[in-house]
């Protein structure tokens, strides 16, 4: 089974659900179940693919299994919080209460275990976006603005407000964009380069001067279109974009 499955986007609106199972049978029944009660579904059969597709669509939930190839649930559930809120329920194959307890005080707003009903499922994502207030995507896609600097996750792109307030387009690689709008999300935020290089190259084997590469080269563009000392170095620790550097 590939890692992201296309017929299962859809047009449709509705909360963005992300599936994170690597059993195909079953993650065609959930991604089958989901769309029949009105939600949007994406697929993702392994952690790393898990995260790069949440960070590139913000999805308003994650169904997120903790036994996976690679990267387990476990530690996409702590990727997940170490920046977002966004609902995340846990299943697993196993009956056995310390798997449920760890994840709950990791943060997951649920879990089911295997073998499920569907329809259940279905109702439980329905309950946590309704205790969590969680709105669909599309309601929450304005770009994000620091500065004069706006970074839309919706066109995936990033742009310089000009002194004619007109947007004017960086020429940011994938990998340029995916660290900016880390940053950019929660400016003022230190982010280690593990922290970078998970989010942002999950499908890579990148070492630390990979990301002070990139960054290097991102933080020049930036220079280049005014933005000054936007991205700062913490010595020792990472990298955090600061307003008004």
């Amino acid at each position: 089974m590939s890692a992201v499955s296309d017929r299962s986007a859809s047009a449709e609106p509705g909360p963005l659900v992300l599936v994170v199972e690597d059993e195909p049978g079953i993650a065609d029944i959930l991604v089958a179940y989901l769309q029949r009660d009105g939600m949007r579904a994406q697929l993702a059969g392994d952690g790393q693919t898990a995260l790069r597709l949440f960070n590139q669509l913000r999805p308003d939930l994650v169904l997120l299994d903790i036994h996976l190839p690679g990267m387990d649930g476990v530690d996409v559930l702590k990727n997940i919080r170490s920046g977002s809120e966004t609902p995340v329920i846990m299943v697993t194959a196993l009956a056995d209460d310390v798997d449920k307890l760890l994840s709950l005080r990791l943060g997951a707003d649920d879990y089911v275990v295997k073998p499920f009903s569907p329809a259940e499922v279905v109702a439980r994502v329905r309950a946590v976006l309704r205790r969590t207030g969680s709105k669909p995507a599309a309601s929450r896609s304005a770009p994000i603005r620091v500065g004069r600097l706006v970074v839309d996750m919706e066109a995936h792109g990033a742009s310089t407000v000009d002194e004619d307030g007109q947007l004017q387009p960086l020429p940011l690689t994938l990998t340029e964009f995916r660290l900016l709008a880390c940053l950019a999300a929660q400016p003022r935020r230190c982010f280690s380069r593990s922290h970078l290089i998970e989010t942002c190259l999950p499908e890579s084997d990148a070492l630390d001067r990979v990301i002070d590469s990139h960054l290097s080269k991102l933080r020049r563009k930036l220079q280049n279109a005014g933005h000054g000392e936007l991205i700062e170095t913490v010595r020792s620790i990472g990298y955090r974009l600061w307003p008004g550097a």
